[in-house]
């Protein structure tokens, strides 16, 4: 038997496990630590093999035959398919510039794409990059940088306090964020957790606020107030290292407690015990939350966590909010990735960044020279959530040819169908491209509709170093533990073929993955093997306020609670809370999406046979109260209705739901059902992304996500499951 130390990929937070490979050649997967509640491993980990090794898993190069959706494949040889793919990308970007071309990328999923894409892409002169983590941490670091230059870690092994914004880590979801907590809690730190529901976490917090959802900015606002008001700031720091502290203080006094109240539907006594808890129990920390990325208000709630942090004198000390910077000898991924050779016209071409520049180039200019002046490199792609395009703006010109038309369009690791807002604008941009392929494990919804199919590997058979998307200076190895399956290849290979395909291969000049990790741990005297073996963790021991040498790297090198680059960019410098559309008689309730469920990651895993039999079918939770207005009982399928579309669930009634709230599971889709373009394997019926709207209301104004936290809804019961239900019936707008 041997064992391999590895990061398993199964998820975004990269739990370190131990794969042992018995004589036979079957794997066991386990914690590195197998003490209770330090063991970092989850379901998902438990039984990635299963699908890894799933009969329908894609092995092949696969092209299209018939009509685009047609599900007909034709397997072909890898240098056919790059041939053919290079040749029309060629003639694209020839025709229509290399703006044409745009890619979406699960950064999680490829684990080991080190900074490949952005290179291949910057060299081409296309910026018309993105992700899921638009809408998911990587807006955070964006927006976190206009506030502090960095995007803080939290320092849960020290830290007193704890304030969840309506995340809910625990078993078998962020399982290590879950164990640090419970840690934390055991030596005596406190817990506020803000969510609408009595959530795991809410049931053994010392304080629970069941606010509205999508309030968390107005909730801030309230908790600045409290704060300034009772003199409970740290004033020396707020002095010396922030600007705009009184414009800040006159913004907060527009949300006295009794506005807030009547906002997030909270008392205002138990809001000011909170900000009470937090401000005087330090260091106390503030982790992210996706619940807080996906709102209306998202880029000002984003900002005023950060303000509070730095109010309360929690950045980059012991038990708060560590900025680490990169990694001081391993080669970074931001570096890699060449942004300097994209020209400045062609990073002002990049979709969205006249009108949602927040985390676009435009947006993050301002910070090059501070960046490199602080951290040594001008350009910080934190958990690559810096220089993107926005999702909304790259599929209407894929759909609509407006402001300019992409044709060309790569989804790497990322069901790109289900992964954002507007899932009928995404099938209508898709279908009327040029030339679309996919990155792919299995045939999601978006492999169905590509023209090739490309067969990538998994995190068993790929060495990989990580630290944490850029987000942490500590740097993680993974070994490969098995070759890959049929012929499966690493990311880097696709854009390696490319390159050398297009004429700019001199700058791909390693032959693989491995000896790019060679490369990058080079100044370290090792190569990648020898880095893996002697480390599972590389870290320099981490310093604290280092800002006191060398300033904050935003334009006034301080903390920026008024913003000096959204000033410039034409948006209100202080955070703000913007209010709900009018209602709609239509829509009495309101949705949930986005919803983690344990068994699954995003679109992710319906394939697994062992997960699936815990969680069989997606889950829509109500209140008895709701449920009963509409005769609906446990267990039956309703449908969840807004003026987006509609999506199919069961019903799951719980008390522990606030009444009026309906929580929608993320990502649902069935891939043992039937495909082609008319049915996508039941995400025509299941997927939530059909009812998400990304309309101007429902869109955050400086970056242009969607408000996933509290969308009119109605619900209703039907008859049946409804998995073969064609596109036509799901594209009808809501009645």
């Amino acid at each position: 038997m041997s064992a391999k130390k590895v990061l398993c990929s199964s998820c975004d937070i990269y739990c370190q496990v131990l794969v042992e490979t018995n004589d036979d050649g079957t794997l066991k997967i386990k914690a590195q630590d197998p003490r209770p509640g330090w063991a970092n491993i989850c379901i998902k980990g438990v039984h990635a093999p299963e699908g890894f090794d799933h009969p329908d898993r894609i092995r092949y190069p696969l092209k299209r035959v018939g009509e685009r959706g047609s599900g007909r494949w034709q397997r072909v040889s890898w240098d056919d398919a790059l041939d053919d793919i290079a040749s029309r990308l060629g003639q694209i970007i020839a025709s229509d510039g290399p703006e044409a071309f745009a890619v979406s990328e699960s950064p999680w999923n490829v684990q080991s794409g080190n900074g490949m894409s952005r290179r291949f892409m910057n060299l081409l002169g296309a910026p018309n990059w993105m992700s899921g983590i638009a809408l998911c941490s990587g807006n955070t670091a964006a927006i976190n940088r206009m506030v502090y230059g960095w995007y803080p870690f939290p320092d849960y092994s020290k830290t007193n306090c704890i304030v969840l914004f309506g995340h809910n880590p625990w078993k078998h979801s962020w399982t290590p964020i879950h164990n640090s907590i419970r840690q934390a809690q055991a030596r005596g730190a406190k817990l506020i957790v803000l969510d609408p529901r009595r959530s795991e976490n809410a049931e053994v917090s010392d304080l629970w606020l069941p606010l509205r959802a999508g309030t968390d900015a107005a909730m801030c606002l309230g908790w600045i107030n409290v704060i300034i008001d009772e003199g409970l700031y740290d004033a020396e720091f707020v002095d010396k290292w922030t600007v705009g502290f009184d414009a800040l203080k006159r913004r907060a006094r527009e949300y006295p407690l009794e506005r807030v109240a009547a906002i997030t539907g909270v008392a205002a006594e138990k809001i000011a015990e909170a900000a009470r808890l937090y401000a005087t129990s330090g260091p106390a920390i503030i982790p992210w939350s996706p619940i807080t990325d996906q709102q209306r208000n998202s880029t000002s709630a984003i900002r005023l966590q950060c303000i509070l942090r730095a109010l309360t004198g929690n950045i980059d000390v012991p038990g708060g909010e560590i900025l680490h910077g990169y990694h001081p000898t391993v080669i970074n991924d931001s570096e890699l990735e060449l942004h300097e050779v994209l020209s400045e016209r062609q990073k002002m071409k990049q979709l969205g960044a006249d009108t949602f520049p927040a985390f676009t180039y435009r947006g993050t200019a301002a910070l090059g020279e501070p960046t490199r002046r602080v951290w040594g490199h001008k350009y910080a792609n934190i958990v690559a959530g810096s220089y993107m395009a926005n999702p909304t703006s790259v599929f209407q010109a894929m759909s609509e040819q407006t402001p300019y038309a992409v044709k060309a369009f790569l989804s790497v690791g990322n069901n790109t169908m289900m992964s954002f807002a507007n899932m009928q604008l995404i099938y209508q941009a898709l279908m009327k491209q040029e030339l679309v392929v996919a990155f792919e494990h299995v045939m999601s919804p978006t492999a169905q509709l590509a023209d090739y199919v490309l067969p990538g590997d998994s995190w068993l058979e790929r060495p990989a170093l990580s630290d944490s998307f850029g987000w942490t200076s500590a740097m993680r190895s993974s070994q490969q533990v098995t070759a890959p399956q049929g012929e499966c290849r690493n990311v880097y290979d696709l854009w390696k073929g490319l390159a050398d395909r297009m004429g700019i291969g001199q700058f791909f000049p390693w032959n693989n993955v491995g000896e790019v990790l060679d490369f990058r741990v080079a100044p370290m005297g090792k190569t990648f093997d020898e880095f893996a073996r002697d480390h599972a963790v590389h870290m320099q021991r981490l310093r604290f306020r280092k800002y006191e040498a060398t300033g904050f790297a935003t334009p006034s090198g301080k903390v920026e609670f008024y913003s000096s680059i959204l000033e410039e960019l034409g948006f209100d410098p202080l955070p703000y809370y913007r209010e709900d559309p009018p209602a709609d008689d239509r829509f009495p309730l309101t949705a949930f999406t986005g919803v983690r469920e344990p068994e699954f990651f995003q679109t992710g895993q319906r394939h697994i046979a062992s997960l699936r039999a815990r969680n069989p079918e997606p889950r829509a939770f109500l209140h008895p109260v709701d449920a009963a207005a509409s005769g609906i009982r446990s267990d039956d399928w309703i449908e969840v209705i807004t003026g987006q579309g509609r999506c199919v669930a069961k019903a799951a009634i719980q008390q522990s739901m606030p009444k009026g709230l309906v929580r929608v599971p993320h990502g649902w889709w069935k891939p043992e059902t039937r495909q082609g373009a008319d049915y996508l394997s039941g995400a025509w019926t299941h997927a939530d992304a059909q009812i998400c709207p990304d309309r101007p209301e429902y869109l955050d104004r400086e970056q242009g996500i969607p408000h996933l936290r509290g969308i009119p809804c109605a619900v209703r019961k039907v008859a049946a499951p409804l998995d073969d239900l064609a596109v036509e019936q799901m594209l009808q707008p809501a009645q």
